[in-house]
């Protein structure tokens, strides 16, 4: 059975200031492991991964932390190959559509957005789009090649609920979506996941294997 993410609705995000949002979320959010190892005999890094996720009616807020021990962040433009790169990733639908949003960002807060169908159909959101989506990594914002050691990040995420085709009236609005966690040009590359995937070898374009998410 899918797993099941209840997202707690939280009436005042959008006021705060972003050291009031991260306190919030850690006091009142839905804290959630990325730790699915689809494919561990071929891929077995396991970075340490979570997600805090909450709403606000108007958009939802992710907060991804990650320790890790190789960090990289060659791209920094929109619509770049960040799945490269240190990345965590979003992908999400209506329960009713088959169209999903994937939204993939690296370590610095470069984004890859597109909307998708399961038979490979893809259409790159335009920057304009990608600008309504705010991003605030720890990293910065500049590129940087690959480097060893023990690191943790994070990266908070605000993503407008209309751009997923959602609209939140003050009942549950019930959605289907992944998180993930990959950096597939590191030395270390790995392809983890909220809700496993089973598939032959790492595809993460699969709606098939999304799970339940429900907002408050």
């Amino acid at each position: 059975m899918p797993q099941t993410l209840t997202v707690p609705f939280i009436a005042d995000l959008d006021t705060l200031n972003t050291d009031a949002v991260f306190n919030r979320l850690e006091s009142a959010g839905e804290r959630h492991n990325i730790g699915a190892l689809n494919w561990k005999e071929k891929y077995p890094y396991h970075p340490l991964t979570t997600f805090t996720i909450a709403h606000s009616g108007k958009f939802i807020y992710i907060n991804f932390f990650v320790r890790c021990n190789y960090l990289r962040a060659v791209n920094f433009e929109n619509n770049t190959p960040v799945c490269e790169d240190s990345c965590v990733m979003f992908y999400v639908k209506p329960a009713d559509s088959d169209t999903y949003s994937a939204f993939e960002f690296n370590c610095i807060g470069a984004i890859n957005a597109s909307r998708r169908k399961a038979d490979g159909w893809r259409i790159p959101m335009t920057d304009g789009e990608i600008s309504s989506i705010s991003v605030l990594p720890s990293c910065g914002n500049r590129p940087f090649r690959e480097i060893e050691g023990l690191f943790t990040w994070d990266l908070l995420a605000v993503i407008p609920l209309g751009m997923i085709g959602a609209a939140y009236e003050g009942k549950p609005v019930e959605l289907l979506g992944n998180f993930y966690k990959c950096a597939s040009g590191t030395s270390q590359p790995h392809f983890l996941s909220w809700e496993p995937v089973d598939a032959p070898s790492p595809d993460f374009n699969r709606p098939d294997f999304f799970g339940r998410i429900v907002l408050e």
